[in-house]
């Protein structure tokens, strides 16, 4: 696994207040110690613990989008489209059906019925903070929003349409000649246009501001002793921090939780259907935890349904599968659990207070 490098910052020697909060409890138990610690600045907070040497960022405060506005011709256009049953072949199918503006733009199921209720295998991610993805979809096959756009309106189970025809269907829509020429001075409706469209409306969709932006923002009082105690144990001893990081709580990469159920009937091979490489068997985009709870089900599967199931996993140290047989273990495709991923000895009352924290980012 490509691990990022440690930063120089975090080896400098730590503040006299990061040093006093390691006094507190390792358990966070001591709610007291904790209000002293996280009332200091956040770069005097106690640091992260994280498990290897991967570099960790630290969080912040989520912002409004910080990319130029587009013109609002051009959004509502994005707008519209996104919205818009008719960029399906049935005529029954949004981008919106399965990114939900109340659920944080995922879905509220597994995986979603698509064109003629087929179902795909994977759930809908959520696209709040979308803007800053560097790579999309959960193998991360597509660069931009605008290589992404076009993929689940073509794709079969999902909105079916014939692309090539798109262009002329939406023509033939009251309305749409007006709102490109609106958008692009004329009234050519082409693909490259309708991706521009749509990307510019993905991108101003930021996360819901909630209390845990309040207190990075300096309101000590927004989260209640539960939620303060669950924020210090994500950031040392559930280590969450060792993918979950920075503005987004993403790192951004791609892992191996051990879901790939390789030679299974729901077999998932993840990052190396685009990369070819056996490395990245089973390795999926590490998903932003922001408004996260509104977007499960989670997982790339959308396999728990609920917080509390995911944090039981991962207290065990995840699912490590072995093979079936002496054909598995000789393939070298089988896939590996990340290394990153290690039993976490959380109590039930610690998995309950980070959960308590999951439930206001």
């Amino acid at each position: 696994m490509m691990k990022r490098l440690l930063p120089a910052v975090l080896l400098a020697v730590p503040s006299f207040a990061a040093a006093a909060a390691a006094d507190c409890p390792a358990d966070g138990g001591d709610i007291a110690c904790l209000r002293r610690a996280y009332a200091q600045p956040i770069t005097q907070w106690p640091a992260a613990q994280v498990e290897g040497k991967v570099a960790w960022r630290e969080m912040a405060a989520a912002a409004a989008p910080d990319l130029p506005a587009p013109p609002a011709p051009l959004l509502g256009l994005g707008t519209r489209l996104f919205f818009d049953t008719a960029l399906s072949a049935s005529g029954k199918i949004a981008c919106a059906s399965c990114h939900r503006p109340d659920h944080a733009y995922a879905d509220a199921q597994p995986v979603t019925p698509g064109h003629l209720g087929r179902k795909g295998r994977r759930n809908a991610p959520a696209l709040v903070g979308v803007r800053h993805a560097q790579s999309l979809f959960w193998d991360g096959r597509a660069p931009s929003l605008e290589l992404q756009a076009l993929g689940p309106i073509a794709d079969q189970a999902e909105m079916a349409m014939d692309i090539n025809r798109l262009p002329d269907k939406l023509a033939a829509i009251s309305g749409y000649a007006e709102a490109f020429t609106a958008a692009w001075g004329d009234a050519e409706i082409s693909l490259p246009r309708i991706q521009a469209a749509l990307a510019a409306y993905q991108r101003t969709l930021a996360p819901a501001p909630t209390a845990f932006d309040a207190f990075l923002k300096g309101d000590a009082q927004a989260l209640d002793d539960k939620q303060l105690r669950g924020l210090h144990l994500y950031r040392t001893k559930a280590r969450c921090m060792t993918c979950h990081d920075g503005p987004a709580l993403s790192d951004s990469q791609f892992h191996n939780l051990g879901l790939t159920y390789f030679g299974r009937k729901y077999e998932d091979l993840g990052r190396y259907g685009v990369t070819g490489d056996n490395a990245d068997v089973g390795k999926f985009k590490t998903p932003t935890l922001r408004n996260v709870s509104r977007s499960g089900p989670w997982m790339h599967n959308g396999l728990f349904p609920s917080l509390r199931g995911i944090l039981n996993a991962y207290n065990a140290g995840m699912f490590r599968p072995r093979p079936a047989n002496a054909a598995q273990a000789a393939d070298p495709r089988f896939p590996v659990t990340s290394p990153l991923l290690a039993p976490l000895q959380l109590r039930p009352d610690e998995i309950e207070a980070l959960e308590a924290f999951l439930k206001v980012l």
